[in-house]
């Protein structure tokens, strides 16, 4: 029996609130050894506020070693196996501007990116060019054709775009063309079966023509694709646990990742004050809360420490906003860490504090990845997060006689 049947069958109803907040990416390592993480560095004294009342502990993605994608990442913490509930990235970027995938299509996540004259990466993200850049070219991406196959075109945020291909018979099993380093040639889409080697021969020929078009941009030269993806199918939120549960994010991914576990969407938030503004407003009309803070991630992919510890103390002050709700069960945690140190996801288990008026204190005055590792939690898999969540706000029956 999985943990979704378990949850189905002990699901009590009451009226307690749940708060789950994602620093994307909150995990660090020190830039040089016996110095400190990005969180250990941060002044938090709200987060340690915080590790006085509850038990902490360290998460574990996906699977020890394993540096995951937003996307597991994510679905881990949402109580969904990430090793059983595949989605790709192409899919949730799809989901979260909106697009409503039909089953014949593909979704892939694509990355403006710039190229030297020898036609090798020299930034992934083409200097992180503004939205409204990157919906121009995004618009000049439209004018691409293929015969047999239609084609959808859709800006999302800064360097990142959607595209669709809508034919019968295309299968979604292409690897990235993203060589994940610069100095480095994109690379061609390869197929990994049968079924999806047309899906390889469209995507070659649309970068082939997005190279023409493209070609005299001073950043967004190119792009690379990622992430090729069909529609996917996952279990609600309302089924599998019996909440009514609200996401409130900026990036459209995590939109698109709630919305696919059965998540609603609310508010229009493009700042943290926003989101914690729409909390506020959403309070009355749901049982469960996603709050994601993006900022954690982009500053560690950049290699920015400095950046990153502003940002956690940015989230830090926001606390006790947070905390003025009176959530029954406060939960803090990343989907996975994020180390300047390597400038990008690491398998490295994520600081998770949880906070009820149950959960059993565990002596911690502080909170960062040396408390977690020492926790009273312990090493946990994050898709037995939702779990604790449950039970925490009392919204978990016995098992067994």
């Amino acid at each position: 029996m999985d943990t979704h049947q378990l949850t189905r069958e002990l699901q009590v109803k009451n009226k307690s609130k749940i708060i789950m907040l994602v620093a994307d990416g909150l995990g660090g390592l020190p830039m040089e050894p016996g110095g400190k993480t990005e969180l250990e560095t941060a002044r938090t004294p709200n987060l340690d506020k915080l590790a006085e009342q509850g038990v902490q502990g360290a998460s574990i993605p996906v699977a020890p070693g394993l540096a995951p994608g937003s996307g597991p990442g994510h679905l881990g913490l949402f109580g969904y196996d990430p090793l059983k509930y595949v989605i790709g990235r192409g899919a949730l970027e799809a989901t979260g501007i909106g697009f409503a995938l039909q089953p014949d299509d593909v979704a892939i996540r694509c990355n403006f990116c710039t190229l030297d004259s020898q036609g090798l990466i020299i930034d992934r993200r083409a200097g992180r060019i503004s939205s409204e850049e990157s919906a121009q070219l995004v618009v000049k991406l439209r004018d691409i054709k293929i015969p047999g196959v239609e084609i959808f075109v859709e800006p999302v945020k800064e360097h990142r775009f959607v595209v669709v291909l809508r034919a019968k018979g295309l299968g979604a099993n292409v690897r990235d063309t993203d060589p994940q380093i610069t100095g480095a040639a994109p690379l061609d889409p390869h197929a990994d079966d049968v079924a999806s080697q047309r899906t390889a021969e469209v995507a070659k020929e649309f970068l082939a023509q997005a190279r023409k078009i493209l070609a005299g941009q001073p950043k967004a030269n190119f792009h690379t694709m990622r992430g090729f993806a069909a529609k996917p199918n996952l279990p609600s939120y309302r089924e599998v646990y019996g909440l009514r549960a609200a996401a409130i994010a900026v990036y459209p991914m995590y939109k698109g990742l709630a919305r696919l576990v059965g998540m609603e969407i609310v508010g229009k938030s493009q700042t943290l004050d926003q989101q914690i503004e729409t909390l506020g407003q959403a309070w009355n009309d749901f049982d469960f809360f996603f709050m994601h803070f993006k900022y954690t991630d982009s500053t560690g992919e950049d290699g920015n420490f400095a950046g990153k510890v502003q940002r956690i103390e940015e989230l830090d002050a926001a606390i006790p906003r947070i905390v003025a709700m009176k959530p029954d069960v406060f939960i803090v945690t990343g989907d996975h860490s994020t180390p300047a140190f390597l400038k990008s996801h690491s398998w490295h288990p994520v600081p998770t504090l949880l906070v009820s008026n149950c959960c059993r204190p565990d002596g911690s005055t502080q909170f960062n990845e040396s408390t977690s590792i020492r926790g009273g939690l312990g090493h946990f898999e994050a898709k037995y997060l939702m779990m604790l969540a449950l039970s925490n706000a009392g919204r978990l029956g016995k098992y067994g006689a």
